[in-house]
């Protein structure tokens, strides 16, 4: 057995063999991977191996194309049969909102390349004569889609593992991991011990106990998947008999379950609600090839609605029903990514849908350790979208509920409901009585928006259809019984009412709680010249101004986005998206500050709470509590300070994401509800109302404003993401010198800001596809909305350069609608900032 290795992967299933694949296939020969049993023994044997392309997420659905595409490519180096079955995945609509769903991925399909067709109920029938199709609106097909035999495909990829020069070694338990003084890993097995550089965990259902060697917490635990294979079928024979070819994968999602041919006979994947969690503490050190006892009685809804929609399946006898154990995590995505805070420990577990991911996981998770950086954004997928709120209760609740929803509508304003409320401010029974409706971020809860008193959606417009088991378009309801939020693609019901909010604030004054904004404190006599050498930005030499600043990738793209104001000597506060916590302080942490002790880093999210005041009468509020002047001369916009807010204290900045006049009032957590009374009160006078999330989002689109994972991406080039006023290319910063280069052989997008014409009743959300006047596709939306100030629907969108001049005329498809789009000016409201000066 080998002693010394560049990379160790942990796991024989199809995720770990991939990972060593990719690392080899990139030079890195001197790998290794360590099983336990055999290879496939995990969840991977008794996987069904289908191969679905359809995924909601952008940086998902990249990692499902490049599989599908890649496994034809492995056979023919190998020269192994991976037995993939390229008969097509058909998705059937029996709702108009399952149709909504399914034009939308069509839009996100059609900007990452993956081929999409729109079936009639005809077209349905012809390709699966053995399906009914009364009730259907239609359906979408995958032609690139089908499945695959998990365990040949997972020898294929060893078999080129080992032609890159990569070691397997199998029946070999890992019983330690630990990182020793000169950073190198010590991974110890039962035959022996073997010292590399890094350490990847593919351990699938042994995730949790991987994570307890080196003290982390990995939010997997699996839940239990049955699926039933049948007895052959006279008619699938005959077909076979007559060289028919074979009839695609079938989804009916509002039903909630996949079907397929299988040795003559059929498969059936039902996702039941009540799939319990299993392996929370791990399988056992036997463990091997393990399935569960089935139980037919809670798939029998799923069953009766397979039969409706195809009768064979009523007609032959069960053959064998799998029930065996797959990975999830609390969003159903998996995790790619670095372990937070430590270095060189990979994670790649959590894969619902391994066999479809495993490719292209792999791929990524190799260009990261090789390279340095991954080459499609991964913040989706990213092991520090989690935080330690993450416990094994929480996960035991998110991830049964993941399972649960499979098939459900993934609405896009959707808030489930499991493990809340979990993290609150001191002012959420507050808002609570003011009719908030929260969502969740990071574990914590904020108001999305506001309802008026008494208001409630009829009860006639709940649901998709009684006879739909994926019937649920809404949120919880209230505490006492109403239903207040209807999710939809299109304007939902929420829409005025948050238009309200935006007129309120515009006209008026508002306050917001954005607590929930990760904050962290670097001090230190060395603070200044370790955070100007990491950001693009400068940092303020004046003591009171503030500093919007990137970190940038090595090849120039954005990593993170920070706000920084100098609130005492030596002492840096520094606030980011509250979504993004783990990641941007694990990713400061990991900047190699000095070691002399000169500079320190502290988070400090939890003891600061976050009002935001914002309005053209939010002077007038905060004069009537402070004695500090609020005027432009002696407050000016971008400087922060340190006021009195009645008896309390806070650090007021004069910045925000809705781009009126305002403060942000970053105050002891402690001292929130009070603050919030003194305002609520002060601004009684003024019209001061709370408002939310979505309120906010609306205006920041007014604004041009950007959002990390959406306008800011390592995929773009921070250039091409419009940020020209907050680099600093005369100074050194991370990925300075590929920054200036890239820009000097010539952008390949520009971030634009568009006004869409003649849509009513929708708006761009994200990922719909662009074109230009002859029809070519030329970019991508990354957001949008309705803008309530300048009365027009907006779109932000990355485009090709010559497509972005103001004035530019393009199309903009939504929900499979084309409609007109013209590129504006940035900012569409208040484009000289004159508001927000004011």
């Amino acid at each position: 057995m080998k002693t010394h290795a560049r990379a160790v992967v942990i796991g024989g299933g199809v995720v770990g063999v991939s990972t060593l694949y990719h690392l080899a296939r990139k030079g890195w020969a001197d790998s290794v991977l360590v099983e336990r049993k055999e290879l496939t023994s995990g969840s991977t044997w008794h996987a069904a191996g289908l191969l679905p392309l359809f995924n909601l997420s952008y940086s998902v659905g990249q990692l499902h194309k490049y599989s599908v595409r890649f496994y034809e490519e492995l056979q023919q180096e190998t020269g192994m049969n991976v037995g993939f079955s390229k008969v097509s995945n058909i998705r059937l609509a029996r709702t108009r909102d399952r149709w909504d769903e399914y034009l939308y991925y069509a839009g996100i399909a059609e900007t990452i390349g993956v081929k999409v067709n729109i079936l009639t109920p005809e077209q349905v029938k012809e390709v699966w004569p053995l399906c009914e199709t009364d009730g259907l609106l239609g359906a979408i097909q995958h032609p690139d889609d089908g499945y695959i035999q998990p365990a040949d495909l997972t020898q294929a990829l060893a078999k080129g593992a080992r032609d890159h020069g990569a070691t397997i070694y199998r029946n070999t338990t890992v019983t330690g991991i630990e990182q020793q003084a000169d950073g190198l890993w010590k991974v110890t097995t039962d035959k022996g011990e073997i010292t590399a550089e890094h350490v990847i965990s593919c351990t699938g259902n042994f995730a949790r106990k991987t994570g307890e060697m080196v003290g982390i917490n990995i939010p997997v635990i699996p839940v239990e998947h049955q699926y039933i294979v049948t007895e052959p079928h006279p008619a699938i024979q005959e077909r076979r008999r007559q060289g028919l070819p074979e009839m695609g994968v079938l989804r009916e999602s509002d039903s909630a379950w996949y079907m397929r041919e299988e040795a003559g006979g059929l498969i059936l994947g039902p996702y039941e609600v009540g799939a319990p969690v299993c392996y929370v503490d791990g399988p056992s050190a036997e463990s091997e090839y393990e399935l569960f006892q089935e139980e037919l009685d809670r798939l029998m809804p799923h069953i009766e609605a397979a039969i409706v929609r195809v009768p064979a399946f009523g007609e032959v006898g069960i053959k064998k029903v799998y029930n065996g154990a797959i990975a999830y995590t609390p969003d159903g995505n998996p995790i790619v990514g670095p372990a937070p805070g430590l270095k060189n420990f990979w994670l790649n577990e959590g894969h619902s849908f391994g066999i479809t991911a495993a490719g292209g996981a792999g791929w990524q998770l190799a260009e990261w350790i090789v390279d340095g950086e991954p080459t499609v954004d991964l913040m989706g997928v990213d092991p520090r979208r989690f935080g330690p709120y993450a416990t094994e209760g929480y996960l035991i609740a998110k991830n049964e509920e993941a399972y649960a929803n499979v098939f459900t509508m993934h609405y896009p304003d959707e808030e489930r409901s499991a493990a809340r409320p979990l993290k609150t401010t001191p002012i959420y029974d507050r808002l609570k009585k003011l009719g908030g409706v929260f969502g969740s971020v990071y574990g914590w809860e904020r108001a999305n928006w506001y309802a008026p008193e008494g208001y409630e959606v009829p009860k006639d417009q709940l649901g998709v259809g009684a006879d739909v088991i994926t019937n649920h378009n809404h949120a919880q309801p209230l505490d006492d019984g109403r239903v207040v939020e209807k999710w939809s693609f299109r304007r939902s019901n929420y829409f005025e009412h948050v238009g309200n909010e935006v007129k309120n604030v515009h006209e008026n004054v508002g306050v917001l709680d954005m607590s929930p904004f990760a904050k962290m404190e670097v001090s230190g006599p060395g603070a200044r010249v370790w955070l100007d050498a990491i950001f693009a930005n400068a940092i303020p030499k004046k003591r009171g101004r503030m500093a919007l600043a990137h970190i940038l990738t090595p090849a120039g793209g954005v990593r993170a986005e920070f706000t920084i104001y100098e609130w005492a000597p030596d002492r840096f506060y520094m606030v980011s998206a509250g979504g993004l916590e783990a990641h941007d302080h694990d990713l400061l942490m990991r900047l190699a500050a000095p070691i002399d002790g000169s500079v320190q880093l502290q988070p400090i999210t939890q003891k600061y709470g976050v009002l935001v005041l914002a309005g053209p009468k939010s002077r007038d509020v905060l004069k009537k509590l402070t004695r500090t002047s609020l005027d432009n001369k002696d407050f000016p916009w971008l400087t922060a300070r340190q006021i009195s807010v009645g008896v309390a204290t806070a650090h007021a900045l004069r910045v925000n994401f809705v781009g009126e006049l305002g403060w942000e009032l970053h105050h002891p957590i402690e001292m929130q509800a009070y603050i919030f009374d003194q305002l609520m009160e002060a601004g009684a006078e003024f019209g001061i109302k709370p408002f939310g999330i979505r309120a906010m989002s609306a205006m920041a689109v007014e604004k041009s404003y950007r959002n990390m994972g959406r306008e800011l991406s390592i995929e773009y080039n921070a250039y091409e993401s419009g940020l020209d006023r907050f680099l600093r290319p005369e100074k050194s910063f991370i990925g300075r010198d590929a920054l200036v280069a890239y820009k000097d052989n010539g952008l390949k997008w520009n971030f634009v800001t568009m006004v869409v014409e003649g849509n009513s009743d929708v708006d761009a959300r994200g990922s719909e596809a662009i074109y230009g006047q002859a029809g070519e596709l030329v970019g991508r939306a990354t957001g949008g909305g309705y803008g309530w100030r300048v009365g027009k629907s907006v779109a932000l969108a990355m485009v090709k350069p010559e497509c972005a001049a103001a004035g530019t005329k393009l199309k903009i498809k939504i929900l499979g609608d084309l409609y007109d789009a013209t590129v504006v000016p940035e900012s569409p409201f208040d484009p000289d900032n004159a508001v927000l000066r004011g």
